[in-house]
């Protein structure tokens, strides 16, 4: 069986305030996007799991997302048999695309289809919140509300056609780092999500993209300029709006028009400003495109 494991851009993302158990109160909308790992996932002779990748750095025992969201499933359902799992890494490590999430998402659904445990999407996205708080959204996609700390997930309609760009700068940005580097009291501009989701509802792209925002970005940005000069190069070759994903460090650029993302796409590999350049489309969960 192969899956893809798509990413995600946060088309907004608010933190409202620090929980008592340590966690941060975030309200986000979350989009899937045509950009993915692949997992290969077989039954194997031998019992256990057997996990492969394409990238030496990553871990291939209980460390990896994969293998723990497998393990999960086996242990409860007492599933005997072994797993062999190839996992073709496309998405950049540490980026605030949900890579890690998405690929322990394909596992869920992976291992549940395989040996036929009969688990509603629902089901498995309660069992995924344990593993990481994206892993549910990952396994539901499309475009929706994350409330709580991310894992409370309402659909909204899908966002209106739109072509992506990603670009990610040759450095890696921690999670960890991004809520140190947080200070809730100085944040001055909050994302107007709810008028988001409003301009999504009339299918109004333009004012949608105007009110997109990223509490992390200021933090971020001031350790790592060359975030800006992403923004700042694809917003002057069409971008309608050009917004750091997640905690960083890749940016992504919405635009109206394929052609004018495929010449921002040429303008930013030039520059050298991204290691990895990747022109997309959105993910529809509507029709499962």
């Amino acid at each position: 069986m192969r899956l893809r494991a798509l990413a995600k851009i946060n088309l907004g993302l608010d933190i409202l305030r620090k929980r008592e158990d340590g966690y941060h109160e975030v309200r986000m909308i979350m989009q899937t996007i045509q950009m993915y790992d692949v997992l290969d996932i077989r039954k194997a002779q031998s019992p256990g799991i057997s996990l492969t990748t394409n990238l030496p750095y990553i871990p291939t025992d209980d460390r990896n997302l994969v293998y723990r969201a497998a393990k999960m499933l086996m242990d409860e359902f007492q599933v005997e048999e072994g797993l062999s799992i190839r996992l073709d890494k496309f998405i950049p490590v540490a980026a605030g695309m949900a890579g890690g999430s998405s690929d322990a998402a394909a596992a869920f659904v992976g291992v549940n289809r395989l040996f036929g445990l009969g688990l509603s999407e629902q089901e498995l996205m309660e069992r995924g919140v344990k593993v990481g708080a994206d892993v549910p959204y990952c396994i539901m996609r499309g475009t929706a509300l994350a409330e709580g700390i991310g894992e409370k997930l309402t659909l909204i309609p899908q966002v209106p056609k739109c072509y992506v760009l990603v670009g990610k700068p040759g450095v890696n940005v921690s999670t960890k780092l991004a809520y140190e580097n947080l200070n809730l009291k100085s944040i001055q501009n909050h994302p107007d999500i709810d008028g988001m989701i409003e301009d999504i509802r009339r299918g109004d792209l333009v004012k949608m993209t105007a009110k997109m925002g990223n509490v992390f970005e200021p933090g971020i940005i001031a350790k790592y300029p060359v975030i800006q000069e992403i923004k700042d190069l694809m917003e002057a070759n069409g971008a309608l709006k050009a917004l750091m994903s997640g905690s960083g460090p890749t940016v992504f650029g919405i635009f109206d028009d394929a052609d004018k993302m495929e010449t921002a796409a040429a303008v930013l590999r030039n520059s050298k400003l991204a290691k990895t350049v990747f022109a997309t489309e959105v993910y529809n969960r509507e029709n499962r495109l």
